[in-house]
């Protein structure tokens, strides 16, 4: 039973094994072996580069090839830094079966110096120097100054247009249309095609007192005399909706992103959303005259209204009171215009006695700076590709200012009659 068991039991003896049956790593001849992996090799470095000394060849070495493409790398960085006139022949691409990159011995500079390293330039953008043989390196001449024509590209006429201080009358679209209330009728015209389209007529019982696009430019909102706001679908050339709630004309409209401002001679604002089915939505009560001008900032978060009570407030989306008020113009503010440039910067233009244009910081609730145009300003819009503001005026000049901010030097371009 023992011998059985132990029969059993037994480990068989392993084979011997032979060199044949293990896999052995031949490495190849062309690599240099190393006994760390996380130490660098320098036999590629170039150490002339900074000054020193250049460290001996290990025995492995590299073959020609490898030392032909680092001394062409090496070449090509060093003019791209140093510029062309340090000394050495710009190589060419190597032949790696003839003859390897020969390069001068390079002059032994100071890599920290700065007075005559490089021929850079102080307007090239360039971080490798103002040289004409680097690739991909543009020289730009200096840009000519904008010249602003004196006489209009365009002439349209306006037969019936009111002359009313108060009123506004003509809108630009994004779409590159201009709205203009003319007596009772709304006329578009495009001013990529000069096509003119009549949009609506209100009959002998009303006129058009105010238009305003939306901001997308594909519904007009019309102010009436009797105190409607009409809402009209441009593209498909028909009425929307009519929205009541003002006892007097309505002669400012202001769009924010979903919501309609109007202003009337009752002395108060109304706010309206086209998508709910009330007129408006809340009221602001403010103004102890006409209410003139309306401007939403560039970020829907403040309404400016200016009245012919000589006032100029302020509203945020949830005030039915204003949160600020300014004073100091002397005539009725119609111009209202907000800079896209810098936030909470507000103009504002005064009438006949007045003839101002005030800068407001109504992040600081501060009066920054006014400058008298010697005339009635109607209207103020910023550009929004520069820092400038545009000025219309009427009472007595009749003239169009383009003003540089902030200094408000200006250039004058009287209207023809």
């Amino acid at each position: 039973m023992n011998d059985e068991s132990s029969s059993h039991c037994q480990i068989p003896s392993p084979k011997p094994t032979t060199p044949s049956s293990l896999n052995y790593y031949h490495p190849s001849p062309s690599r240099t072996i190393y006994s760390d992996r996380f130490i660098p090799s320098r036999s590629a470095s170039n150490f002339a580069l900074f000054g020193l000394s250049t460290p001996p060849p290990s025995d492995g070495g590299a073959d020609n090839d490898t030392s032909s493409s680092s001394a062409a790398y090496t070449a090509l960085l060093r003019k791209a830094l140093f510029g062309s006139d340090l000394g050495f022949i710009p190589p060419s691409t190597p032949d790696k079966k003839n003859s390897p990159v020969t390069t001068t011995n390079p002059v032994n500079r100071n890599i920290f110096r700065f007075k005559s390293e490089t021929r850079q330039s102080l307007h090239s953008l360039s971080p490798f120097g103002f040289d004409n043989e680097l690739p991909g390196v543009s020289h730009r001449p200096a840009k000519a100054r904008r010249i602003v024509p004196r006489s209009p590209y365009k002439v349209l006429d306006a037969p019936a247009l009111q002359d009313d201080f108060y009123l506004n009358l003509v809108d630009w679209s994004s779409h590159n249309i201009l709205a203009v209330g003319l007596s009772n009728c709304v006329y578009l015209w495009n001013a990529s095609s000069s096509k003119v389209t009549k949009l609506c007529d209100l009959g002998i019982d009303e006129t058009v007192c105010s238009v305003g696009w939306s901001q997308q430019g594909t519904t007009l909102a019309v102010g009436t005399s009797n105190g409607e706001v009409q809402i009209w679908d441009v593209f498909g050339c028909k009425k929307v909706r009519t929205m009541e709630g003002h006892r007097s004309r309505v002669g400012a409209l202001a769009w924010n992103s979903s919501m309609l401002s109007s202003g009337s001679r009752d002395k108060s604002v109304l706010q309206r959303d086209p998508r709910v089915e009330q007129d408006f939505v809340s009221k602001l009560n403010g103004h102890k005259s006409e209410v003139c001008g309306l401007k939403w900032s560039y970020d829907n978060r403040e309404l400016a209204s200016g009245g012919n009570d000589n006032r100029l407030f302020v509203w945020n989306q949830h005030s039915t009171q204003p949160v600020l008020k300014y004073c100091e113009h002397t005539a009725a503010v119609k111009a209202i215009a907000w800079s896209p440039h810098l936030y909470g910067l507000l103009a504002s233009g005064g009438g006949t006695a007045d003839r101002c244009i005030k800068f407001w910081n109504t992040t600081t609730n501060s009066h920054l700076s006014c400058v008298d145009t010697g005339s009635q300003v109607c209207n103020l819009v910023w550009s929004k590709n520069g820092n400038e503001l545009v000025s219309t005026h009427g009472y007595s000049q009749n003239q169009i200012i383009v003003w540089k901010y902030p200094n408000m030097s200006k250039g004058v371009y009287k209207c023809e009659s």
